[in-house]
C-alpha cells in the first residue's frame, strides 16, 4: 500500500509541470497589459515601464516561467503582482474558507442523493422513481449560479431570513451550501441508482432472497456495499472539484474562498496567485483522489489485496 500511495504522489510532479505551463501560457496570451493594471489608470508609460521591468515581465515568456518554476523548487511561489503579498500565506488564507463550504455542500449533497438514490433503485419505474429522476434532471441542468441568485432574492431580499453574502454565522452556510450540494446531488443519485440496479440484479442478491434474507438486509448489507465503490468515486471527484474552489457560487455569495480569489486574480493578470491557486487545486484534487482510491480498499478486500501485489 506504501508503494502505491508513493507512486502515486510521484506522479503529482510531472501533472503540476504540466498544467503550470498550460496556465502560465493562456495567462501570457489573454488579453490586456499586467503592468499597466498594476501601474494604475492614471499611469504614464514610464510608470508602466518601470513596473514591467520591476516585476520582470520585460523577459521572454518561457524565461519568466522558468524562473518561477526554479523558484517553486524551492518553496517559493511568489509574491502577488497586486498586493505585494507572498502568495502562499495568501492562499492558506482562503483555503480554509473553501474547505468549511466544500464540506457542508457535499454533506448536503450525500444526505439528499443517497436514500433517493436508493429507493429509486428499489422501486424502479415507481412514482418516486419517476419524481427522483425528474429532480435530478433538474439538478444536474440548473446553473449554480442562477440558482443561487434564486435563492438570495427569495430568502434574503424577501423574507429576510438568511444572509445574503460573506461569511460570518451558521446561516451564512445555508444558501451556498445549498446551491453546490444541489448540483452535485443530482449526480450522485443518477450513479447511486444505475450503480444499486446493476447489483440488485446479480445472481447472489437472488440467492440472498431465496434463503429468506429480510430485504431490509439484503439491500444494505449486500446490495449498497457492493454498490458504493462508483457512488465514492463520484462524491470524491465532486469533493475534489469543491475544494478547488466554487468559482461561481464564491462570487454570487461574496465567499472569501479560494475560487473567489482566483476570479479577482485573473482579472487584473495576477499570475504568481493564479498559479499559487492552480497548484493548490490540482494538489488538493489529487490527494482526494487519493485518498477515494484508498477507501475503495475499506469498501472490498479484492481491491486491497491488489494494492498489496502493487
Amino acid at each position: 500500500m506504501s508503494k502505491y500511495v508513493l507512486k502515486r504522489l510521484a506522479m503529482l510532479i510531472p501533472v503540476l509541470i504540466g498544467v503550470t505551463f498550460m496556465v502560465y501560457f493562456i495567462l501570457s496570451l489573454s488579453p490586456g497589459d499586467t503592468a499597466a493594471m498594476i501601474a494604475g489608470e492614471s499611469a504614464d508609460a514610464e510608470t508602466i515601464e518601470a513596473t514591467r521591468k520591476d516585476l520582470g515581465l520585460d523577459q521572454p515568456v518561457i524565461v519568466q516561467y522558468g524562473k518561477y518554476m526554479l523558484n517553486l523548487l524551492h518553496g517559493d511561489m511568489g509574491k502577488s503582482y497586486k498586493t505585494k503579498r507572498d502568495v502562499f500565506p495568501t492562499i492558506m488564507a482562503a483555503f480554509p474558507n473553501t474547505a468549511k463550504l466544500a464540506f457542508w455542500s457535499i454533506l448536503v449533497a450525500v444526505a439528499i442523493a443517497l436514500p433517493i438514490g436508493i429507493i429509486s433503485a428499489t422501486r424502479q419505474y415507481s412514482m418516486i422513481d419517476n419524481v427522483g429522476m425528474v429532480a435530478a434532471l433538474l439538478g444536474v441542468a440548473t446553473p449554480n449560479f442562477w440558482l443561487g441568485l434564486m435563492l438570495i432574492i427569495v430568502f434574503s431580499l424577501n423574507l429576510g431570513w438568511l444572509p445574503s453574502g460573506g461569511m460570518g454565522s451558521w446561516k451564512n452556510y445555508i444558501m451556498p451550501a445549498i446551491t453546490l450540494g444541489t448540483g452535485d446531488a443530482a449526480l450522485i443519485c443518477r450513479m447511486t441508482r444505475s450503480s444499486m440496479l446493476e447489483v440488485i440484479r446479480q445472481d447472489y442478491i437472488r440467492t440472498a432472497r431465496a434463503k429468506g434474507v429480510p430485504e431490509k438486509m439484503v439491500i444494505r448489507k449486500h446490495a449498497l456495499k457492493n454498490a458504493l465503490i462508483p457512488v465514492v468515486t463520484v462524491i470524491g471527484l465532486q469533493f475534489g472539484s469543491l475544494l478547488g474552489g466554487a468559482t461561481l457560487t464564491e462570487t454570487v455569495f461574496a465567499w472569501p474562498g479560494v475560487g473567489r480569489l482566483l476570479v479577482d486574480s485573473i482579472k487584473s493578470k495576477d499570475a504568481p496567485l493564479v498559479l499559487g491557486g492552480v497548484i493548490m487545486m490540482t494538489i488538493t484534487f489529487s490527494i482526494v483522489n487519493l485518498c477515494v482510491d484508498i477507501l475503495y480498499a475499506f469498501i472490498d478486500p479484492r481491491i486491497k489485496a491488489q494494492y498489496k501485489k502493487k
